[in-house]
């Protein structure tokens, strides 16, 4: 049986935990190779073994805080220069902020979220277009959330930030449309991460879904063969 992602270069962020950790393991095991951004070395450091362990592929680990913009442009330029292309990218961090009154909100924590939620996707974008365009089919996954299109009180920071990410994602579907890339947003929905234990303390885990459960939308989307374009798919279990 062939895998899906047989010799596509991926990257994902936020792949230390949660979502990215999950689609990180099946990418690989659908045949990726997988280029992983994360905050914190030793995580990915893990990952990378238990990858390794299951698949025998070796993923390539950029530890990054994404808010570090020149980072982002170099990365760019040193995966131009040594694979050539980007065939699948997948927006994946984020950060809840705080969930408060929008009106008592600090400046500090609405920069914080505008800066990894929003500003640091587009400069992804800028930065790993060319990647893209150079793949005779590149993929651009934005993960978003519910809140971005249906206002919900004390999301404020987190929501509105969404809400530019999907109005962006849009956009480049737009201007993309004539090109080889797709360009789609992800709405995980309820998940079992820790950004949801935060903002949902005592919720019952097990009423929600697992990040394994929803890594095949993101395989679906990354694919050669997908041609979805400028949708928000919501994701379901498997």
């Amino acid at each position: 049986m062939s895998k899906r992602l047989e010799g596509r270069i991926t990257l994902i962020t936020g792949a230390s935990r949660g979502i990215g950790r999950a689609m990180a393991k099946r990418f690989a095991a659908e045949g990726a190779h997988p280029i992983l951004t994360a905050r914190t070395t030793a995580a990915l450091e893990e990952l990378d073994d238990e990858i390794r362990a299951e698949t025998g592929i070796e993923s390539t680990l950029i530890p990054l805080d994404v808010t570090d913009y020149d980072a982002i442009d170099q990365i760019g330029a040193a995966l131009f220069e040594r694979f050539g292309r980007l065939d699948a990218f997948v927006a994946n961090h984020g950060t809840l902020g705080t969930l408060m009154p929008l009106h008592q909100l600090g400046p500090k924590v609405w920069d914080r979220v505008m800066n990894v939620n929003l500003t640091a996707c587009w400069r992804m974008t800028r930065s790993f277009h060319p990647l893209l365009r150079a793949s005779d089919s590149g993929r651009a996954i934005y993960v978003t959330s519910a809140v971005g299109h249906q206002p919900r009180a004390f999301w404020s920071a987190y929501a509105i930030s969404k809400a530019g990410l999907e109005m962006m994602a849009r956009i480049y579907a737009e201007e993309t449309e004539k090109t080889n890339i797709r360009v789609n947003l992800v709405n995980p929905g309820p998940t079992r991460t820790g950004m949801r234990a935060a903002a949902m303390p005592g919720e019952d885990v097990e009423t929600v879904k697992t990040p394994e459960s929803i890594a095949h939308v993101f395989v679906d989307l990354a694919s050669a063969t997908c041609t979805k374009h400028g949708e928000m798919i919501v994701a379901e279990p498997e």
